[in-house]
């Protein structure tokens, strides 16, 4: 009668097993052949354990990275290693079954594959997913994944999963189109995200609807977005806009101090309205780890005689000390050049409050006095300046970031939470000359239709936010505009006539007209979330298939060609 033996996953091997007769099945890790002994690990998704065996023949054909399930006696092994779980035991080879022979050379070594290049990493993404520290951030998404669902039930939001081949509409950024075989010269649209289906659930007298989202957005690829990512989608009926904060306090606050290892900011994070963010801070996303603050001295300068002042918008920021040679001086004058700055003007205060610097000389006595009582300077203390015509604020806010960076001010130890609410409505497009929505266009307008119609566009604020973490963008959420006559209104005034919402936004514009309830909500972004919680700094190393910075899937090979009957059946010819 055939034995039959425990099976047991390789990490969980620990010496209350010694004495037991094991079956272990996994990746051959590693052999290390000494003549009379073999050496060899076995590695599965749970860890590694040793094996031993005195039949050096058995492993002559035996390579790295082939499957195998070996059957054996668990021990105490004589030279314990703390460095593994399983490092007091080891198991004494009976059998060896070979299961998938790796016949390649391998492509670079698994435990090591994050030396290689990404490009060779994501062409063999499944090897690369087999390095323990790789596999393990995608089985730690799972876990958040599934503790943001556990959240959002305790909350009474009810899953819904909306579809992924819709219709093409002007949200911002660029559709992945799909032509249609049945009807000729028309398309679907994957959804940059399910913006108009969970409005479309309010209208239908969902309470809370929410889903893990997949979003498509045909947009070059940078470190913190790549074509394909998932968001925590939500949205609520007869809600405000303190509603939805309260909902995402929660999810953003447990997620972030059950599954990260920093102090995380205590609730309710602290509201920061958008044009005070980019005052204060040249962002709005600011990372509030670091405690340099932008301060706006243009009117100081009014009446300068100084050229490189005349007309500007005038940033400053104020250090308390900088001991640095004159040569990091000369470089981050280099890289804010580099960055669009015209130049980079700082000031030392040193004894008597004398201002030592290349533009002193230029400078009135009334404007070193209103300098030096607005900043409130003291002896040690540096400033910068910055002065731009348009640019001021988004430079000056590359400056701090610079500076924090430089001088080590950020606290690496902190998830720092802020609320950037109080969006503006539309922003000026120079090149079309005509206002366009500055956010989300299904935004409502703060103080509604009579806003819309006695306000200056620029001057119209939204009810629109966004979370933010230690400088990164992590949802972004509205109130949502559910009056048929003040979307008109404001669609009109981006462009957009009535007859071209009735066509784009057929559904909404039809639903809005058999009662709306008021409705908001957000999205947070899952990928961006375990970007943070893991300390990696690209979206792509806590996805489990992505394409590679240009858009490409070098393992599945897409984009790719279509046959010529393929594109006949769509009605499609390629044009060089």
């Amino acid at each position: 009668m055939e034995n039959i033996y425990r099976t047991i996953y390789c990490g969980n091997l620990r010496k209350e097993n010694v004495g037991e007769t094991v079956r272990v099945a996994g990746w051959i890790n590693s052999i290390r052949n000494l003549g009379s002994l073999v050496f060899v690990t076995l590695r599965d998704e749970t860890g590694i354990v040793q094996i031993i065996s005195e039949n050096v023949d058995l492993f002559k054909e035996v390579t790295r990275e082939s499957t195998a399930t070996i059957t054996g006696e668990v021990r105490l092994r004589s030279d314990i290693n703390p460095n593994m779980p399983t490092g007091e035991v080891e198991i004494v080879l009976k059998d060896i079954t070979i299961l998938g022979k790796c016949l390649n050379v391998l492509p670079f070594e698994v435990n090591r594959s994050k030396e290689a290049s990404e490009e060779t990493r994501l062409k063999y993404r499944y090897l690369d997913l087999r390095n323990p520290d790789v596999h393990d951030k995608i089985k730690f998404r799972v876990d958040v994944i599934d503790y943001i669902r556990s959240i959002m039930k305790d909350m009474n939001f009810t899953e819904i999963t909306t579809p992924i081949i819709t219709a093409s509409s002007p949200e911002g950024a660029r559709d992945f189109v799909i032509p249609s075989r049945n009807y000729k010269g028309k398309f679907y649209a994957l959804p940059q995200a399910p913006q108009i289906y969970k409005q479309l659930l309010m209208v239908s007298g969902f309470n809370r609807y929410f889903q893990i989202a997949p979003c498509f957005r045909d947009e070059d690829c940078r470190a913190d977005r790549t074509l394909e990512f998932y968001q925590l989608d939500f949205e609520m009926s007869f809600a405000t806009d303190e509603d939805v904060y309260s909902v995402g306090e929660r999810v953003f606050y447990d997620v972030f101090s059950r599954f990260g290892k920093k102090q995380v900011s205590a609730k309710p994070f602290r509201r920061i309205p958008f044009k005070e963010a980019m005052e204060k801070y040249g962002s709005d996303k600011p990372d509030l780890r670091n405690p340099l603050v932008i301060e706006d001295v243009t009117t100081i300068f009014n009446n300068t005689e100084f050229n490189g002042f005349k007309e500007k918008t005038i940033k400053a920021i104020k250090l308390e000390c900088v001991d640095r040679p004159n040569s990091w001086f000369k470089k981050l004058e280099d890289f804010m050049k580099e960055k669009g700055a015209g130049g980079l003007a700082y000031i030392k205060v040193e004894e008597n409050n004398e201002f030592k610097s290349t533009i002193t000389k230029f400078l009135s006595k009334e404007e070193i006095s209103g300098l030096t009582e607005k900043l409130n300077l003291q002896v040690g203390n540096v400033v910068f300046i910055i002065a731009d015509n348009k640019n001021a604020c988004k430079l000056s806010g590359i400056l701090r970031t610079k500076l924090g960076e430089e001088l080590d001010l950020i606290d690496k130890d902190k998830f720092e939470f802020c609320i950037i609410n109080d969006f503006p409505m539309y922003e000026w497009n120079e090149e079309d000359n005509k206002w366009d929505f500055g956010h989300n266009p299904f935004s409502m307008p703060n103080g509604g239709l009579e806003a819309l119609n006695n306000k200056e566009p620029g001057d119209i604020v939204a009810y629109q936010y966004d979370f933010v973490c230690n400088g990164c963008e992590m949802a972004s959420g509205a109130v949502r505009n559910h009056d048929i006559e003040i979307m008109k209104k404001a669609f009109d005034i981006a462009g957009y006539d009535e007859e071209i919402i009735k066509n784009k936004f057929r559904s909404l514009y039809t639903a809005f007209q058999f009662g709306a309830p008021p409705h908001a909500g957000m999205a947070p972004g899952i990928d961006r979330m375990i970007m943070l919680l893991t300390d990696e700094e690209n979206l792509r190393e806590v996805q489990v298939f992505p394409p590679n910075v240009s858009g490409m899937d070098v393992l599945m090979g897409s984009p790719n060609e279509l046959s010529e009957k393929q594109l006949q059946e769509l009605h499609i010819k390629v044009r060089d």
